[in-house]
């Protein structure tokens, strides 16, 4: 850790800025959503690390111990309920451990795991992301006195949903089989929530239902890489 770094994880959290001196682990698969916790962390004041996979995190929990964990469910390893509820058993116990999930059906799963809360993607307003953290945080870690409420949203740069975006078209290109294409659906449908892309969202979820019906997905898959790339087309010419 760098002299700037020691600065600010030694200073006490002040009313604008309540998450200083917190260090955040995300295990979060979408740039575009890791943009997003990132300028929420930098807003709040808290120091933030990523992990893309479980794999990831695993190794950098043997290193690091930070102060708050959010874990997306969705991951291309596996489930993150299974590394929740890990954290949830272990001792000592990180201070604030959160599931992710853009599906709402999600928040169950991760207190089932023994996650202290959820958050449901996208994840944007400032005021909202600290007062869930703050929330289970012991209470000598919160900042004394009067805390400033913000209704403040953040906007993360396009060059990471465009990132999200190239990936899902690589992977839509090849073959895949169907295990590897529900994890795609879960991936892309959470790149369309934060997006706002309705038609996307609409596109994967008939997908995920073929998916549970056992039905054909050939047609669909090529409408939604249809869909991928024209995103991506449109993107680069701005």
């Amino acid at each position: 850790m760098d002299s700037l770094d020691d600065f600010m994880m030694t200073r006490p959290p002040t009313a604008k800025r309540p998450l200083l001196g917190l260090t955040v682990l995300a295990v979060e698969d979408s740039r575009f959503a890791s943009e997003a916790l990132r300028l929420l962390c930098l807003r709040s004041g808290a120091r933030i690390r990523r992990a893309d996979t479980l794999h990831h995190a695993r190794r950098h929990l043997r290193v690091y111990r930070p102060s708050v964990v959010l874990v997306d469910l969705g991951l291309p390893d596996g489930s993150g309920a299974g590394l929740i509820a890990d954290l949830a058993q272990a001792s000592p116990r990180v201070d604030v451990l959160l599931g992710m999930s853009g599906d709402p059906d999600g928040h169950a799963a991760a207190l089932k795991a023994g996650a202290d809360g959820f958050l449901e993607k996208p994840i944007a307003n400032i005021g909202q992301f600290q007062s869930l953290i703050l929330e289970h945080l012991p209470a000598d870690r919160r900042p004394a006195g009067l805390r400033v409420l913000t209704d403040d949203r953040i906007e993360p740069d396009t060059i990471a949903l465009r990132d999200d975006l190239s990936a899902a078209a690589d992977a839509l290109s090849g073959a895949v089989d169907r295990r590897r294409l529900r994890y795609l659906a879960q991936f892309l449908g959470g790149v369309a929530r934060s997006a706002r892309d309705t038609p996307l969202c609409d596109a994967v979820e008939r997908l995920q239902d073929q998916l549970t019906n056992g039905q054909s997905t050939a047609g669909q898959r090529a409408r939604i890489a249809a869909m991928v790339q024209d995103r991506l087309a449109r993107a680069s010419a701005f």
